[in-house]
């Protein structure tokens, strides 16, 4: 297949060379001329496990990198849109890049082309697309546009494109969506055909309705602390109801990333839209956002007075396995701290002062997660990475000041940390 991925952020990056990687002739298009010459030398722009590994091997070969989307569109029979839809402030999708794209694919267009949506857009987006390529595209050129929901989860997301458990493709005619599934036929995962409003509606519920569950477990968990149980065994005992399952009920700080936050709030908008308010889910939007709060809250019992008090933050990705700052919890739960004058040491096994781009200004970037907790009067663990699951706890007993641990993912055992003589508080445990 001749294929052009537009756009090179986790989605179009990990699509374009992974498409590469299975045998298909990819063009990936940017308009960041410093991220197209990086890729050019076989170098990532994002932390991404195994992905540098797959662009260094195909890059020159069966994967090109340009900046030149009109030479990408003429060259290519299947052009995925694969740019980002950041939410306005009223938490509405911005369609902005996906439009000024499509104008571009319509004024390049050279023959038949199939238009494929991966950028999660709102229901309705595909039509708007395909009215943009007949104003804006040769007279009679024909085309079809297609929706491909990603389901990509960063840290794991060459993973989930080459072994996925489901392919979404919606398209007007049945026949377009099939050419799109030739695509994904080498990778042997059941694919579902749709029209293509259920395919963009499939990838908003699915993040809306895992959206909900982490709030969910987050409130039970916030009654657990209240009522003296352990969400642990909570969690244990709701799992092995094979109608529920145990995925996503992972209690914590709240959710982040480039997903959940931004698609939670556009469905509700496009709710709103339509006439139909949502009732479920400004409640999870609102539990995600308490979430930082209580914890908040917890630091400053278990430290008193935060003016002058050193505190070592560990984890500043939204998640583990990815560089991601995006909504992370950590930026509000740092940056509140320091405005009370706190003395806040941060760690991050991949995020460092650099890669940061300044979310954290008055927060010390240490090299190591020992570092970060010399002397501190607490330890706040915001992000669940195995570096931290693994750590010499003797040792940071002997380094701390103060022998406190907030931690915001519960990788601990409390009984166990305690034993070691420390303070130890998780969520709901």
């Amino acid at each position: 297949m001749r294929i052009s991925v537009i756009g090179t952020g986790y989605v179009g990056l990990v699509t374009g060379s992974c498409f590469a990687e299975i045998g298909n002739t990819v063009t990936c298009v940017d308009n960041v001329e410093w991220k197209v010459r990086e890729l050019k030398k076989g170098k990532s722009p994002i932390f991404e496990p195994g992905l540098e590994e797959i662009i260094r091997r195909n890059q020159g070969k069966r994967l090109f990198f340009t900046t030149d989307l009109a030479h990408a569109v003429r060259e290519s029979d299947f052009i995925f849109i694969a740019v980002g839809t950041p939410p306005k402030p009223n938490g509405e999708a911005d369609i902005s890049n996906v439009q000024t794209v499509a104008r571009g694919i319509a004024k390049a267009m050279n023959g038949p082309k199939i238009i494929i949506n991966k950028s999660t857009v709102p229901i309705g987006m595909g039509d708007l697309v395909a009215d943009i390529l007949v104003q804006d595209g040769p007279t009679g050129m024909s085309f079809d546009v297609v929706s491909n929901p990603e389901f990509l989860r960063e840290g794991s997301a060459v993973q989930d494109l080459l072994k996925p458990d489901r392919v979404v493709i919606g398209a007007t005619r049945r026949a377009a969506a099939e050419k799109v599934a030739e695509i994904y036929k080498p990778l042997n995962c059941p694919i579902v055909i749709t029209d293509l409003k259920s395919a963009e509606m499939i990838k908003y519920a699915s993040n809306a309705f895992l959206a909900t569950k982490i709030s969910f477990i987050n409130e039970v968990a916030n009654l657990c602390d209240k009522v003296g149980a352990d969400v642990a065994d909570v969690v244990r005992g709701m799992s092995l109801d094979p109608r529920i399952g145990g995925q996503f009920f992972s209690p914590g700080v709240g959710f982040g990333g480039s997903c959940f936050p931004k698609d939670v709030s556009a469905l509700v908008h496009i709710g709103k839209r339509h006439g139909y308010p949502f009732r479920i889910l400004p409640g999870v939007l609102s539990t995600n956002q308490c979430q930082r709060t209580l914890y908040l809250e917890k630091v400053r019992k278990a430290v008193g007075k935060l003016k002058g008090k050193t505190l070592a933050v560990w984890g500043l990705a939204f998640k583990p396995n990815t560089d991601d700052l995006r909504e992370a919890p950590a930026i509000t739960i740092v940056n509140s701290l320091t405005a009370k004058g706190a003395r806040v040491r941060v760690f991050d096994p991949v995020v460092d002062e650099k890669r940061s781009g300044g979310a954290f200004p008055k927060a010390k970037f240490c090299r190591t997660a020992f570092d970060a907790a010399r002397g501190a009067d607490a330890l706040l663990l915001l992000t669940e990475w195995n570096e931290f699951r693994e750590i010499d706890l003797r040792q940071l007993k002997r380094i701390m000041k103060n022998p406190v641990i907030l931690d915001g993912r519960n990788i601990y055992d409390p009984a166990m940390v305690r034993d070691m003589g420390f303070t130890y508080q998780g969520m709901g445990r």
